[in-house]
């Protein structure tokens, strides 16, 4: 019985409908109008100041993070082979122009500048012996003229015997034999006068040509004695050459030469970076290069010395290509697939010197430039500056006068003048050529 007392109780419970909720209070529409109005409002003000503030400012600014810092990178390349016998410079060493970086073995050039001298001296008494049989060969062509002079006037003798006896041979006065034996020194007399002249001929032409290799110039300037002296500075300067020199002031990167290699001409041994002559490489989209023109300026920061530090800078160029048409793998745009992408160009800026040399930059370093655009006087950046700017450095001109020095002492000493006398085994000669370099850069 209470069973079924509880079952009825729990029924009814079920089925009793539930209490409404007590309805929550409306928000007037006086209370909210405001707040819209605000938000609009401040809304509004905000859209106003942006555009102010690009009408006034940003609009004459293009700016992009996609800009490193960029540097020329010098390979150090031997001009001649050897052997490495000493590195004087590492990565991360800060060199001046003309310091010595690698020496190679000099033993092979020593030795051929020895041969080239040896060679130059026989070539000076060479020519010293034409000039000198100059005149013996023309002693033996007046010699070979007066043989043929005499041997004519024997053929003249001859003939005239003949003559005198040809008609006495009829009357019986001369005798056959002796006739004939007037004919036989005829013919005698005319050989021997062939004979002569056939050997004048011959001293005429050897002291002709003899001439011609001697005439119009002296010894010191005979071609052969100047093709030998050529040898002479051509084995001095590979001398000189097995010393690699600095050919401006950086800071060594990519040292990659060893003690004791081989190397051949060419091979890079390592590179110089001339950290004063950096500059920044802004990559703009094309759409951003419609308001720039050369000269105008840039404000760049650099990520290494963060806001803080600004370099000051000017446009000054504008890359043959895109980077994409540059790439090592050049983007396909002819495929079906093509989707259109906003090319970046590359935009040299040249910086400040002062402020490099003040806040030091190294390649490959982020930086942020800005160009202010306002300012639309200089030229696009699609023309030519027609500015030539040029590297020279003098780190591998030869010694002046120290090769010619060497050839007049050699000249003057096989020449029998008075002169010094230059021997290729002592080291004084080795010096003078490796020096070369160091004393052309201090000059």
């Amino acid at each position: 019985m209470s069973n079924n007392n509880t079952e009825t109780k729990a029924a009814s419970a079920v089925a009793a409908p539930a209490a409404p909720a007590a309805p929550a209070p409306a928000v007037s529409s006086s209370k909210r109008r405001p707040a819209l109005l605000a938000v609009a409002g401040a809304t509004l003000l905000a859209g106003l100041a942006y555009g102010a503030y690009w009408g006034l400012y940003l609009r004459h600014y293009e700016s992009t993070d996609n800009a490193y810092v960029q540097a020329p990178m010098v390979q150090i390349t031997p001009q001649v082979g050897g052997t490495v016998l000493a590195i004087l410079a590492d990565d991360t060493d800060i060199v001046k122009a003309g310091q010595p970086l690698v020496k190679l073995d000099p033993s092979d050039a020593q030795l051929a500048l020895d041969r080239a001298q040896s060679q130059l001296a026989q070539t000076v008494r060479e020519v010293r012996t034409l000039y000198s049989t100059n005149g013996t060969l023309t002693a033996n062509v007046h010699l070979r003229e007066a043989e043929v002079a005499r041997v004519q006037s024997d053929v003249a003798r001859a003939n005239d015997d003949v003559n005198r006896r040809k008609p006495l041979v009829a009357t019986g006065a001369v005798g056959g034999e002796e006739m004939k034996h007037t004919e036989n020194a005829l013919a005698a007399s005319k050989s021997a006068l062939a004979a002569a002249q056939s050997a004048l001929a011959a001293a005429q032409e050897q002291a002709s040509s003899n001439r011609a290799l001697t005439e119009g110039t002296s010894v010191e300037n005979h071609p052969n004695v100047q093709r030998a002296a050529a040898a002479v500075r051509e084995a001095f300067l590979a001398l000189q050459r097995t010393e690699l020199p600095a050919p401006l002031t950086g800071q060594i990167a990519k040292r990659t030469v060893q003690v004791g290699q081989r190397i051949a001409p060419g091979a890079p041994l390592m590179a110089i970076v001339p950290l004063d002559q950096v500059w920044v490489e802004a990559n703009f989209k094309e759409v951003q290069l419609r308001k720039m023109r050369i000269g105008q300026p840039v404000k760049l920061h650099a990520d290494v010395y963060g806001e803080k530090v600004e370099y000051d800078g000017r446009v000054i160029g504008l890359g043959a290509g895109t980077g994409a048409a540059f790439a090592l793998l050049p983007a396909q745009n002819a495929t079906g697939n093509w989707i259109k992408v906003v090319q970046r160009v590359p935009v040299r800026v040249e910086l400040d010197a002062r402020q490099v040399i003040e806040h030091p930059l190294r390649m490959g370093l982020s930086m942020e430039a800005s160009v202010d655009v306002a300012d639309q006087a200089g030229q696009p950046l699609t023309a030519s500056t027609g500015a030539a700017r040029t590297n020279t450095t003098q780190a591998f001109e030869p010694q002046p006068g120290a090769a010619d020095r060497m050839v007049r002492d050699i000249i003057a000493a096989n020449l029998g003048k008075t002169g010094t006398r230059v021997s290729s085994a002592t080291p004084a000669v080795r010096q003078m050529a490796l020096s070369g370099s160091a004393a052309s850069v201090r000059r």
